[in-house]
């Protein structure tokens, strides 16, 4: 099933064209692994899907984003972003408590039995492989966890909404190798339940997490189709020269 529905996507900010003619299909308890050069127009895409490109100055678009049969744009930002969640590039606890960095966004959405509530804060952190971590330090400051468990903690607050889709935008991009391996291990059982789009600089993370893959450069997507093809056999020699770290 598809979840997103991408067509002639421009997008401009100011005189800039950021985006130029996008149309992909992004399916279902998939992971879409985005990858090209710095300034290809990567995350410029992330954020359409969740629509935090309208709160930048001077942005406009045409062409159309569908989210499960609807125009993103006749959507609420608000009701979007609980449905469509994101992990940033750097992890941003909040200066609480680990349990209730997890619970922020729950009780912000009206839950306030504290039953439930411990409930869902235990799953999340199940999710986002980090529980037996810190299952017994609950009450502890979220700035005492290292920078590997601050993003697992930012995924689990995100899945503790219960969103449809997860965005991650470089999600490793600070993190040791131990750690690294740590989010993608969580990612590839997250798609079990979630759709996830995950723009990565790291071509060998695209390969090893990505079911499907697309290439952007100067704001064009060069090409998108199964990672295995991607990486053994792109349609576009300019793909393979950047999966090759010709440039880039």
């Amino acid at each position: 099933m598809v979840k997103f529905q991408v067509r002639n996507l421009n997008i401009w900010f100011g005189t800039v064209h950021s985006l130029r003619e996008v149309s992909l299909d992004i399916e279902e308890n998939r992971i879409l692994s985005v990858i090209g050069p710095s300034n290809s127009g990567k995350t410029t895409f992330l954020r359409m899907l969740d629509r935090m490109n309208d709160l930048q100055a001077n942005f406009k678009m045409s062409g159309s984003v569908i989210f499960d049969a609807v125009d993103i744009m006749r959507i609420d930002r608000e009701s979007l972003r609980k449905r469509v969640g994101m992990v940033f590039a750097l992890p941003l606890p909040l200066p609480l408590s680990i349990f209730d960095n997890v619970a922020y966004g729950v009780r912000m959405h009206g839950l306030r039995r504290k039953k439930d509530i411990a409930g869902i804060v235990e799953r999340s952190l199940k999710q986002a492989y980090l529980w037996e971590e810190v299952k017994d330090r609950l009450r502890e400051s979220a700035f005492k966890l290292s920078g590997g468990q601050q993003q697992r903690l930012c995924i689990a607050r995100t899945l503790a909404v219960e969103p449809e889709v997860v965005l991650f935008d470089e999600p490793c991009s600070g993190l040791d190798p131990i750690s690294t391996a740590k989010v993608e291990e969580a990612m590839l059982k997250l798609k079990q339940d979630y759709t996830i789009i995950l723009v990565t600089n790291n071509v060998k993370q695209a390969a090893r997490v990505g079911d499907r893959t697309a290439f952007f450069l100067s704001g064009e997507l060069i090409e998108e189709d199964n990672t295995d093809k991607i990486f053994t056999a792109p349609a576009d020699e300019r793909t393979d020269g950047y999966i090759r770290g010709k440039f880039g």
